[in-house]
């Protein structure tokens, strides 16, 4: 890959609730982008490029896949039709979706035949953080691709971690939702307990702040809901969600490795219903 942005081709595929804000950060960082989502309407980053379908972005020297799930990615990447088989060798494909680690390790060796470098680089961090090029990515693959790839991934994050072979990244994105999601369903008890004793949420979240019990989540408050409005406002389906997807996902990866699961199991029966709830009733408060 070209270390001149604006002479290497980039194709970015997904233009949803974090795609938009990554593609738009690759942009607005010199790169020459090409973008491609299957809701033709969809808005794309200024000074980038759409193209009406996914083959068109062959002749890009580096792909970016920001798709929701494990069958949309290997539908646009795998057999004699997909993208491996049709890119120049040397070209470099992320894989940004979050997906299962056996499918990220089954792709990066279908790439390998077809000569091109591919990277299992899920993101953590929100639209927000998307924007400024601030996320924290999880990479699996091999060194030497990571590092031809570092110039593109070093737009879009500020914390670049190379965290093993193929499958490792997906395998830490998994790991980094299991996490957060169980800290989230115990905030959301927490705070059901406090308001049944007639204590707001706001003064539990702020002792919290300096206690034990302080998390990513309730000093980001709110976070989710305004996440779940944005798909909302996209028509994104709940079971392509994170809080859905995702939690699926962590249990099929564990029963792949025959690792035991059991909170996994009952959050990704829980969470969707919790957190659509807690975002329509937020939007239903009257503000204060």
């Amino acid at each position: 890959m070209s270390p001149h942005r604006e002479h290497t081709r980039v194709g970015f595929v997904g233009l949803g609730n974090l795609g938009l804000p990554m593609a738009g950060a690759l942009a607005a960082d010199g790169w020459r982008l090409a973008v491609h989502d299957v809701a033709a309407a969809r808005r794309i980053p200024a000074g980038a490029r759409r193209v009406a379908e996914p083959a068109e972005l062959a002749d890009c020297q580096a792909l970016c896949l920001a798709v929701p799930d494990d069958a949309a990615v290997t539908g646009l990447l795998s057999g004699e039709r997909g993208l491996l088989a049709r890119l120049s060798p040397g070209a470099v494909v992320l894989v940004h979706s979050t997906v299962l680690p056996a499918t990220a390790r089954q792709l990066a060796a279908e790439a390998e035949r077809a000569g091109v470098g591919l990277l299992d680089a899920p993101v953590s961090g929100g639209a927000e953080r998307a924007a400024l090029g601030e996320l924290s990515v999880m990479v699996g693959g091999p060194a030497d691709v990571l590092e031809k790839a570092r110039p593109l991934l070093d737009s879009v994050g500020n914390d670049i971690r190379h965290v093993g072979p193929a499958g490792a990244g997906a395998a830490v994105k998994l790991a980094n939702q299991l996490m957060m999601f169980a800290a989230l369903a115990g905030a959301h008890e927490a705070l059901d307990l406090a308001a049944a004793h007639d204590v707001a949420a706001d003064a539990v979240l702020a002792v919290v702040a300096g206690g034990t019990g302080d998390s990513w989540v309730a000093r980001n408050w709110g976070f989710f809901d305004r996440v779940a409005d944005a798909y909302d406002a996209g028509s994104t389906p709940v079971r392509e969600r994170p809080w859905s997807k995702d939690l699926w996902e962590v249990t099929a990866a564990a029963r792949a490795a025959g690792v035991d699961v059991p909170l996994a199991g009952l959050l990704a029966q829980i969470m969707a219903d919790r957190v659509e709830h807690h975002a329509r009733a937020a939007r239903e408060r009257p503000p204060r």
